[in-house]
């Protein structure tokens, strides 16, 4: 017979393991989610995932990796009764793709249609789903991908580049009809970026703080929210004045740092990657760095309700909810911009002022032409006259 006491008890001691072992992840993984990760993977997982930190692998990479493989294990053990195989055979991949990717419509007719609702329950209890109706198809895609990463890593092969996977995937992504979401609703263009200064006006130090965040971020060519919390002081480098038109000898010098990026989204840290600021950024950061006695270690930190600058680093979360919280202040929707607003509105912003798209490319490292150009796209449909047939 078995000892159910002591079957929880086992239970308990190898999430506890786990979640020691997930310690030594403490920089790259929110503490807040050690315990539910430690709850959901297997000890395999948390093998792979420290192996993958040994290896170098990307903090935000890494991060989007454990947080996908917690719901890949979470769904599998409510969808199949079992841990993640590995590798996934084939059914089990369309089954993902049936219960995240279908058809409301069709859903009216067939309640059984899509996810089954103890899995949706299941996976609301976890707190791992909050949307309602299909997912977003490049939110499965992304899963999807770091399945597949995972598994090559495992030293496996999965079918991942399976006909019926692709044709299952299309046709699922045709029936969904999700129109897809910007990452920010709304471009931080220098309008928006305007009044979000003007209510961090103070000299509070939390004000100079989030000065110095927006304008270092929307004047590096709109740094994504990772890079801005990565940042550290050691990645900036004063340079030699220059002139605010460089054409005009008398005109004034302003000041100038180079900002190192080293790993991003799409670079690695080999690349050395970096880009300037001038003038009134440059004034704000060096401020903010005198006026908190930061010489060393993260430029952006955490400040408590006392006004005390802490020695950890902002999240990349946190540096879209002090977006977001100085939006509101400012009298705008927060719920219609994000951090990434600022990197979109760096670029919408280039192309009203006929900024050549290679020279905002240069500063906002972007290596998709189409993807930039796509900002600048809907800037010149505004000017230009097709629109214009009949006013």
């Amino acid at each position: 017979m078995i000892d159910k006491h002591n079957v929880a008890g086992s239970d308990s001691q190898a999430i506890h393991h786990r979640a020691e072992q997930l310690d030594a992840l403490d920089a790259i993984l929110p503490f807040d989610r050690r315990d539910q990760l430690a709850a959901l993977l297997t000890d395999d997982d948390v093998a792979t995932l420290k192996h993958l930190a040994s290896e170098g692998m990307g903090e935000n990479t890494l991060r989007a990796l454990a947080s996908d493989l917690g719901y890949l294990e979470a769904w599998c053990q409510l969808a199949a009764g079992s841990p993640l195989p590995w590798p996934a055979p084939e059914s089990l991949l369309l089954k993902f793709v049936a219960h995240h990717l279908w058809d409301p419509a069709k859903r009216v007719e067939d309640p059984a249609h899509g996810m089954p609702a103890e899995v949706e329950a299941g996976l609301r209890a976890e707190r791992l789903l909050r949307t309602d109706g299909p997912h977003a198809p490049g939110t499965v895609r992304r899963r999807l991908t770091s399945w597949s990463i995972l598994t090559r890593w495992r030293g496996l092969t999965g079918a991942f580049g399976a006909p019926s996977l692709r044709s299952a995937l299309r046709l699922a992504v045709k029936a969904s009809n999700r129109p897809r979401q910007r990452k920010s609703k709304k471009a931080v263009t220098v309008d928006i970026l305007v009044k979000v200064l003007q209510a961090c006006a103070g000299d509070r130090l939390v004000d100079v703080r989030d000065r110095a965040l927006f304008l270092a971020a929307f004047a590096s060519g709109g740094r994504r929210r990772s890079e801005v919390a990565g940042l550290r002081v050691g990645d900036l480098v004063d340079e030699e004045p220059v002139r605010a038109d460089p054409s005009d000898k008398a005109s004034p010098p302003l000041p100038c740092l180079s900002m190192r990026l080293g790993r991003t989204k799409t670079t690695t840290a080999d690349d050395d990657e970096h880009v300037l600021l001038i003038g009134r950024p440059v004034t704000a950061l060096k401020r903010w760095l005198a006026e908190a006695q930061i010489k060393d270690g993260p430029v952006f930190r955490r400040i408590d309700q006392w006004g005390n600058v802490d020695r950890r680093a902002l999240t990349p979360q946190s540096v879209n909810l002090i977006l977001k919280r100085r939006c509101k202040q400012a009298g705008l929707d927060a719920a219609l911009f994000s951090a990434h607003g600022l990197r979109s509105g760096y670029l919408t912003e280039a192309a009203n002022r006929d900024i050549p798209l290679p020279e905002a490319m240069q500063q906002s490292l972007h290596k998709s032409v189409a993807q930039a150009a796509s900002y600048y796209n809907n800037a010149e449909r505004k000017k230009g006259r097709a629109a214009r047939l009949i006013i």
